[in-house]
């Protein structure tokens, strides 16, 4: 295990399977880990609870849920204003942006983060974006991440003071079954984790959504069963 002198990092934990192997890395590094959680009107909300199940078994104290509705800008699948596209096969998958991405959601939560580093006193922010598998949305790119550091850096007292700010991807450029398989080194227990767009009332995956069908594959790459409950 990596220590970071007590080094401080908020981890964007929302419950699901990249973010929880990232807060698994975050723990495993020997950062102290505030984790910061979003109610943010999605369809798929059941999702905090697992994060604050997550963020206990790893011994994070110093887990926030914040409250939001990006609801009212519309314009996506995960907010109930259109449904959620179901595939057949990985094959059907678009590669234009698709309709559950949320306007501008990554950029609106590294915000919360960023105020959340400079009152922690953080110099890592870390998110589980992936530029890899289904790779559509635009705030999951290499130059988004890079291009928030930037501005971070710009933007606040600590860093303007010296204390610069690191936005850390570490999945960035990994598929879904390297980072099952680097969840599963670290002690993830993926059975704790939500992915599904559409869940029915008891909170099982639909499995065929375009999130559960990435799963199931990195799963079945690493010759596992997915541990999550389906319909």
């Amino acid at each position: 295990m990596a220590v970071n002198n007590n080094q401080k990092a908020v981890v964007l934990l929302s419950g699901g399977l990249d973010s929880s192997t990232v807060l698994a890395i975050a723990v495993s590094e020997g950062y102290e880990v505030t984790a910061l959680s979003f109610r943010y009107g999605q369809n798929h909300a059941h999702e905090t609870d697992q994060a604050t199940k997550i963020a206990k078994k790893f011994g994070v104290g110093d887990h926030t849920i914040i409250d939001i509705d990006l609801s009212i800008f519309g314009n996506s699948a995960l907010t109930g204003q259109f449904e959620v596209p179901k595939t057949i096969n990985m094959a059907a998958l678009s590669e234009d942006i698709p309709i559950t991405y949320v306007p501008a959601r990554n950029t609106i939560f590294l915000s919360y983060a960023l105020a959340m580093a400079e009152v922690r006193e953080a110099s890592i922010v870390m998110l589980g974006v992936n530029a890899l598998d289904y790779s559509g949305y635009p705030d999951c790119r290499p130059e988004y991440v890079e291009s928030f550091e930037e501005m971070a850096n710009l933007a606040t007292k600590r860093a303007v003071e010296g204390n610069s700010l690191k936005i850390v991807a570490p999945l960035l450029h990994l598929t879904k079954a390297q980072i099952i398989a680097r969840g599963m080194a670290l002690g993830v227990d993926y059975s704790m984790t939500t992915s599904c767009y559409d869940p029915d009332i008891s909170n099982r995956a639909c499995g065929s959504c375009d999130a559960c069908r990435l799963r199931l594959r990195g799963f079945q790459e690493n010759k596992m069963i997915d541990p999550a409950e389906y319909q």
